[in-house]
C-alpha cells in the first residue's frame, strides 16, 4: 500500500523521543549570498549526523518480534547503515550492512563502532545489494531498503512535518535527490499541509538517476560517475519512492562537481557547518543560479548529512577554493639567470596574490635555455584578482599559460 500522510504523523509520534527535531534557522549571510531568505534545516545535528536516523528508527520499531530476534540488514553508502546500526543497538537487535568498496572510510568506522557486522562489497549501491540479499536470504535476516521501504519513507517524511512548522511562511524547499526515499516523504507532508510550496529536487549531473526516471516515466538504471554527494550516489531510484515524488516535485535541477565543492566551502565559512557534498546539493543549486524563481522567496535547505571523510574534505575545500577564484595554477617562462626567480615572486606579490606552491621545469620548458618553465599555485582573492594577475604577469613577458 502506498504511503500515506497519516503514516508519517504515526512515525513521528513513533520516533519522537529517538530523534532530535533539528533546528530550522534563518541564515542572513547565506540569504546575502543568494538573494532568497534561505533557513537551513540542520539535519546534520542527529546523533549518527544525517537525516537517515529517522526513517531507520521507524522501520525497525515496525518489525515483528520474531524479525527483531533474527536480525536485520541493509546495504548503504553510509548514512543508512550508520542510522541503522545506532538504533538496532539501542534496540538490541543485530545488524549487518554491506557497504560498497568505496565507501568513506569514516563512515566504515563509524558503522563498525555501533555494534554493526560491516561488509565491504561492491563498486556502487547496486552490486552492494545483491550481496546483501544474497545474505538475507542465507541467514533469514529482514532486508531494511535505505530509500524505498514505505517507513523508511514515511519516517524522512517527519523532516516535512518540522518545516512545516517551523517555517509558516515557506515558499519552496530545496531537496537532494538519491534513492528518491527523502524526496518522497518530505514532499507528501509539505504539499499535504502546505499545497502551495515549491518543491524542487536536485542531483548531481554524475548521479542524476531521478532524472533519468523522469524522462523514462519509470526508474531505470543510471550510468554513475564519482561524485562528491556519495550520499546521492544511487544507480536506481526506488519504486514506491519515484511513484510518490513524481507527482509532487515541480523540477529537479542538476549541479556540478565543482558547484557541490563550493558549496561546502560557502556552508564552513558562512555557517560554520562541515556538511557532506548530498548535503550541500541544495544550496550548490542555489549558488549556481539553477533556480532564479526563487529570489526573494522564503526557502529551505535540508543540510541533510554532515558525515564527510576529513582527507575528503581537505581535497573538497581545495576544489571549492579553485572553484572560487581563491587558488589559481598556471605556467610561466621566467629567466633561469640569478634574479629571475625573485623577480616573479616579486611581481606575484605586488599584485597583493601569495604563493603557494612553485615547481622548476627545466628538462622540458622553452627551446631558450636561458629560461626555465615554472608551475606555479597562488593565492588569490577572486576571478577578477586572477585576470590581474595574469595580465601583469603578460605584460612583464612571463608568457602565462
Amino acid at each position: 500500500m502506498p504511503v500515506q500522510f497519516e503514516d508519517i504523523q504515526a512515525a513521528a509520534k513513533r520516533i519522537a523521543s529517538f530523534v532530535i527535531e533539528s533546528p530550522c534557522q534563518l541564515s542572513i549571510p547565506l540569504s546575502e549570498a543568494t538573494g532568497m531568505k534561505v533557513y537551513c534545516k540542520l539535519e546534520y545535528l542527529q546523533r549518527t549526523g544525517s537525516f537517515k536516523e529517522r526513517g531507520a528508527r521507524n522501520a525497525l520499531e515496525l518489525l515483528s518480534p520474531e524479525q527483531k530476534r533474527r536480525g536485520v540488514i541493509a546495504a548503504s553508502a553510509g548514512n543508512h547503515a550508520l542510522g541503522l546500526a545506532c538504533h538496532a543497538r539501542l534496540l538490541g537487535i543485530t545488524a549487518t550492512v554491506v557497504m560498497p568498496r568505496f565507501a568513506p572510510l569514516t563512515k566504515v568506522v563509524n558503522c563498525r563502532r555501533l555494534g554493526a557486522r560491516v561488509l565491504l562489497d561492491g563498486a556502487n549501491i547496486g552490486e552492494a545489494r545483491s550481496r546483501a540479499d544474497e545474505i538475507a536470504a542465507a541467514e533469514g535476516l529482514a532486508y531494511i531498503n535505505g530509500f524505498d521501504d514505505p517507513a523508511i519513507i514515511a519516517g524522512q517524511g517527519t523532516l516535512g512535518l518540522e518545516i512545516a512548522n517551523q517555517v509558516p511562511e515557506l515558499d519552496a524547499v530545496i531537496v537532494p535527490i538519491g534513492g528518491a526515499g527523502l524526496v518522497a516523504g518530505l514532499a507528501l507532508a509539505l504539499k499535504t499541509l502546505k499545497p502551495k510550496a515549491t518543491i524542487i529536487g536536485v542531483e548531481p549531473e554524475n548521479a542524476a538517476s531521478f532524472t533519468a526516471a523522469i524522462r523514462a516515466g519509470r526508474p531505470v538504471p543510471f550510468e554513475m560517475k564519482p561524485t562528491l554527494a556519495d550520499g546521492l550516489s544511487v544507480p536506481q531510484v526506488g519504486e514506491n519512492a519515484f511513484q510518490l515524488a513524481r507527482a509532487l516535485v515541480a523540477r529537479t535541477v542538476l549541479v556540478r562537481e565543482r558547484d557541490l565543492a563550493l558549496a561546502v566551502l560557502r556552508l564552513m565559512e558562512l555557517e560554520k557547518a562541515v556538511v557532506e557534498g548530498a548535503g550541500a546539493a541544495p544550496l550548490a543549486a542555489c549558488l549556481a543560479g539553477l533556480v532564479p524563481e526563487l529570489k526573494g522567496k522564503n526557502v529551505v535547505l535540508p543540510l541533510c548529512g554532515g558525515t564527510i571523510d576529513l582527507n575528503t574534505l581537505g581535497r573538497v575545500l581545495e576544489r571549492g577554493l579553485a572553484s572560487d577564484g581563491r587558488l589559481y595554477r598556471f605556467t610561466a617562462n621566467i629567466s633561469d639567470r640569478p634574479g629571475g626567480l625573485a623577480r616573479f615572486a616579486g611581481l606575484i606579490a605586488e599584485e597583493g596574490a601569495s604563493i603557494i606552491d612553485i615547481e622548476h621545469d627545466r628538462a622540458f620548458g622553452d627551446d631558450d635555455i636561458n629560461t626555465v618553465t615554472v608551475h606555479c599555485i597562488v593565492e588569490t582573492r577572486d576571478a577578477e584578482h586572477i585576470a590581474t594577475l595574469q595580465a601583469r604577469l603578460n605584460r612583464e613577458a612571463f608568457r602565462v599559460q
